[in-house]
């Protein structure tokens, strides 16, 4: 895949930054690649001024980090640090589905629709969309503004790891299953279920991109003698 080309407009700087986010999320930018000023700059049609003020951000976000020898690279799927960003977020969606159900509130099956819709397609960029509007309707039934600002704070790196999962076609309508199952949970005010759903989910996520991680770097089996 290729980068798309910015339009010649003044706000580079977020638009290099969106394209940027976006690509390493859908695997354009693979996790470990080397980044350069220079290429970037290129392949997006500007010039290097908004692209490092970009890379700056990105690597503030976490999404590109230092690697000796070789600069800047797309940061690296550690696995503990998965497990961690995992477990917060089993905790944030639980707690926020317990609330949004006991609140009465309707999460709109519309979404359920535009995440099956956009799981037919090719475009993992729209799946991560259609993902995150769903839980963010969810942060939102919640009431509680703190959650919402919590859940956000780390869906910069969720948009990394669901990318990687996204990546591969199996499981992707198991995915809305779950979350068509956690939305009527909470439509039906039973927030006991709803939260046990969804840090259900947040676990099953957790174990299929480990699962996938050891099959994508685990390392060639020695020859034997």
């Amino acid at each position: 895949m290729s980068l798309i080309k910015i339009p010649n407009r003044t706000d580079y700087v977020d638009l290099v930054y969106t394209s940027l986010r976006d690509a390493i999320s859908d695997g354009t930018l693979p996790a470990g690649e080397r980044i350069t000023q220079e290429d970037l700059a290129a392949r997006l049609n500007v010039s290097r001024s908004p692209v490092l003020q970009a890379l700056r951000l990105l690597k503030k976000d976490g999404l590109l980090e230092e690697a000796p020898g070789r600069g800047l690279i797309v940061t690296r799927l550690d696995p503990e640090r998965i497990g961690h960003l995992y477990q917060i977020r089993g905790a944030l969606d639980g707690l926020a589905a317990k609330l949004a159900a006991e609140r009465c509130q309707k999460i709109p099956m519309t979404l359920i629709d535009r995440g099956r819709q956009a799981t037919a397609t090719t475009n993992i960029g729209d799946m991560i969309e259609a993902d995150m509007a769903f839980h963010r309707a969810i942060y939102e039934a919640s009431g509680n503004p703190l959650i919402v600002d919590n859940a956000l704070l780390h869906w910069v790196h969720f948009r990394l790891l669901m990318g990687a999962v996204l990546q591969q076609s199996a499981g992707r309508q198991g995915i809305w299953d779950e979350h068509q199952a956690i939305a009527q949970a909470i439509n039906e005010g039973d927030g006991d279920l709803a939260a046990r759903l969804s840090e259900q989910h947040a676990k099953s996520a957790h174990h299929a991109l480990v699962g996938q991680l050891k099959t994508v770097y685990s390392p060639e089996p020695s020859p034997v003698a």
